[in-house]
């Protein structure tokens, strides 16, 4: 028959939002092992499996921090009560969590004020209130923030409303939340113990054979929320350092790009980041806490990296579907991986479909690139030794966008304004300095070749594994590649040389350059300039693990067709919190996402 042999789940905190699937290993009526799912509608010689989820009713909820939620709670800021921010918000841990998630806690006031304006009624909050014992000023600087003491293990607050039908063994209270295999928290669970049932049954009587099999999770906690990143205004000005007042106000829209490394999941291990903790690693965590982060960016073009293929068939392309983004993906070659092709990531650019329509999309292998360039200019005996370093199973996706929102003031009336925007991850090791090199060498020289066939802004963004002043970064960024580059001296199988001349003619421009290049005094710019490094006008770091920090991530632009007009807010280490580390519970990456807000430049009548 068949029978249970192992219960256990993936994760050993619960969050929620994040669906939890149990492993469950059976062993079928043959004698053989697997991991199906033979449910009530599947079952197999007459047996199926049935499966409960309940909520432990019988402990008293306790209060949990919202910056820390494996923490308890012993302050509840007041000022979140009076502007019915959601409950579970207001909780903090000891007082000097409350004083460093400031900032963004006051946001959380003001996005209620605003969202009680225009709906015009309360919201309903999510938990009632705490009545407390005592409250006080934490800081006189917090502009009059009043807390409530909370007192652990009490919930003076309003009851929540559950199901009424409730499982009563061994003295512990439980109400039935789910019949299926998987079940996804809500904040009715927030603190409290799960329980798991899986008993086989016979599928005709619906009978249980042998023993139910329970498992209980820890308390369930809320998603952490990573702090929000404000829109730094350029205020219009070019990096080229002219400010085209007329120009401005001739053009009638912008658009965003964002560029981000998600991190795949076949990277994401304990080993890999052992800070962080199990549950915020596991892949449906991280997902949804990626989703909310990369939707709440209202980016008109994503660009992605580290995306599986699996993951971007049955998530990423549906869920942001629903927010009208149109996908495209370009899988990395397969040469160098074996075993699950799902596994394998790739590039991922999504557009939003009420603002552009696709042209064109344009594949870059580089493997395919290096085949034919040792196929035609190296010696028989040389072709296995140079493909062995550099077939890294790279890949580039160039897609051609058209805009839907008017020609931005080009004064030649019905002219289609196209937008080449290009995405790529130059996943090569460190000491392969040279394959680097000639891999992103490679990709400009191809999108020269679009440029030259069309009058097209060019954007050029992703993970270039390639810190500021390295030979990648400058000929980006500066066109050309000094002769006397360090970089150029590790060429072990003359690549380099072959190339003709490590130069495009481009005009592209980084574009977080232009926090450092601004002229004039902008809200908000000076605190970005610390972020900046001033030796090559480029972030501090986009990359922040405990074994490396720095830029590795850009988003580059044509600045003779382009202009910036804002800039997503870098972070800081306090941003990170205390680790001062990612990934982390609140951001669910080693990089962090750029994003920058564009304006096409008038075009000039010839």
């Amino acid at each position: 028959m068949l029978s249970v042999l192992r219960v256990h789940l993936p994760s050993e905190i619960p969050v929620v939002g994040c669906e939890i699937t149990p492993y469950v290993l059976l062993r079928r009526p043959d004698g053989s092992l697997s991991t199906d799912d033979f449910s009530e509608i599947a079952p197999v010689n007459g047996y199926c499996l049935r499966y409960k989820w309940y909520r432990d009713q019988s402990d008293q909820k306790v209060a949990i921090c919202s910056v820390h939620p494996t923490e308890q709670a012993t302050l509840q800021c007041v000022v979140c009560l009076k502007e019915k921010v959601p409950i579970v918000k207001s909780y903090h841990c000891t007082p000097k969590c409350f004083t460093d998630a400031w900032q963004h806690h006051r946001s959380l006031h003001d996005q209620a004020k605003k969202t009680l304006k225009e709906n015009g009624v309360e919201e309903v909050e999510m938990f009632g209130r705490l009545s407390s014992s005592g409250s006080g000023n934490l800081n006189a600087s917090l502009s009059g923030a009043t807390l409530n003491v909370v007192t652990p293990g009490v919930n003076n607050g309003q009851a929540p409303v559950y199901p009424t039908t409730v499982a009563e063994r061994n003295g512990d209270t439980w109400v039935e939340v789910g019949r299926s295999r998987t079940y996804t928290p809500t904040a009715d669970d927030i603190n409290r113990v799960l329980k798991f049932e899986c008993v086989v049954i016979f599928a005709d009587s619906r009978m249980p054979v042998g023993n139910i099999n329970t498992i209980l999770t820890s308390r369930v906690i809320p998603a952490p929320s990573p702090t929000p990143r404000r829109m730094i205004q350029v205020n219009g000005i070019d990096v080229l350092g002219q400010l085209d007042l007329d120009g401005r106000s001739a053009l009638s829209g912008t658009f965003s790009v964002l560029s981000y490394n998600i991190l795949s999941e076949a990277y994401a291990t304990t080993e890999s980041y052992s800070y962080c903790p199990s549950w915020a690693l596991s892949w449906p965590y991280r997902r949804q806490n990626l989703l909310r982060e990369i939707v709440g960016y209202h980016a008109d073009i994503l660009c992605l990296q580290e995306v599986r293929y699996d993951h971007f068939e049955e998530f990423f392309a549906p869920e942001l579907d629903k927010h009208g983004y149109q996908a495209l993906y370009k899988k990395r070659t397969s040469e160098v991986y074996s075993g699950n092709p799902n596994a394998i990531d790739g590039c991922a650019t999504f557009f939003r479909r009420d603002r552009f329509s696709h042209v064109k999309k344009y594949e870059v292998e580089f493997n395919k690139a290096a085949q034919s360039m040792t196929e035609q200019a190296m010696a028989a005996a040389q072709k296995k030794v140079a493909l062995t370093r550099l077939l890294k199973d790279n890949i580039a996706l160039i897609v051609v966008l058209e805009s839907k929102f008017g020609n931005h003031g080009a004064d030649i009336p019905g002219k289609r304004q196209l937008l080449c925007v290009a995405n790529t991850h130059v996943n090569v090791h460190h000491e392969h300095k040279d394959v680097k090199l000639w891999q992103v060498h490679t990709l400009l020289k191809g999108l020269e070749k679009i440029a030259v066939s069309a009058d097209i802004p060019m954007l050029v963004c992703g993970d270039f594994n390639s810190v500021p002043g390295s030979s990648p970064h400058s000929l980006l960024a500066m066109g050309k590649v000094d002769p006397l580059h360090p970089d150029l001296a590790i060429d072990p199988i003359g690549i380099l040389r072959l190339t003709n001349k490590l130069s495009h003619q481009l005009p592209l421009v980084s574009a977080y350059s232009s926090f450092a290049r601004m002229g004039g005094v902008a809200p908000g710019v000076e605190q970005q300039r610390r972020r900046m490094d001033p030796t090559t006008n480029e972030p501090l770091f986009t990359y922040c693990t405990r074994d490396f920090i720095g830029t590795v991530d850009y988003i580059f632009y044509s600045a003779d067709s382009l202009m910036v007009e804002s800039l997503l807010e870098l972070l800081d280490e306090e941003n990170l919190r205390k680790d001062t580390a990612i990934p982390s519970p609140e951001w669910s990456s080693d990089h962090i996402a750029l994003l920058a807000e564009f304006r096409c430049k008038p075009r000039i009548r010839r």
